[in-house]
């Protein structure tokens, strides 16, 4: 677990506003029954995890595709080749929707605004050897040059559900 006490609150506020702000018909599939809270999540979370990100073309369309997802501090970090439509489409168009989705058993849903990681292209240079660190570690490798030949994403989200109807056993 990477998170501070103050984003596991700040998660947990963001986990209960976006179920509360939900349609009639999302909560009647998605209720304090079938969820999971923020400490819960973050422990479930752990690792790489496969995630469908949705992006958008410049006409409007939308653009489905999988990329390898992190859950740390609370928030989705995700990496695709610079040379992406993806890549393309966040650098005009940031706002972005994840869901990580295991059968029926877990789903998470993510809607927000992404900023770029990577220190040469922003200013996000105080999280970047934290960053590395984690990735040498999940894909244990030493070698790959991580600033170099993909860019790096935080989604900052807006809105957040999670659906795990045997949180029980999710535990």
């Amino acid at each position: 677990m990477h998170e501070t006490p103050d984003e596991l609150r700040e998660l947990q506020t963001l986990l209960d506003a976006s179920l509360s702000r939900s349609t009639d018909h999302l909560r009647s599939i998605i209720s304090s029954d079938n969820t999971v809270g923020a400490a819960q999540l973050v422990d479930i979370l752990t690792g790489m995890r496969v995630l469908a990100l949705s992006t958008v073309t410049a006409s409007g369309e939308p653009r489905i595709s999988a990329v390898d997802g992190h859950f740390l501090h609370g928030k989705w970090i995700f990496g695709t080749a610079r040379a992406a439509a993806k890549a393309r489409h966040l650098a005009v168009r940031p706002a972005a929707s994840v869901a990580h989705i295991q059968g029926e058993e877990l789903g998470v849903f993510t809607h927000g605004t992404v900023e770029i990681l990577n220190p040469r292209d922003g200013d996000r240079a105080h999280d970047w050897p934290e960053l590395v660190a984690h990735f040498r570690e999940v894909y244990n490798d030493d070698e790959f040059d991580w600033g170099a030949e993909v860019v790096y994403y935080r989604l900052h989200p807006h809105w957040m559900t999670v659906f795990a109807p045997n949180s029980a056993q999710s535990r």
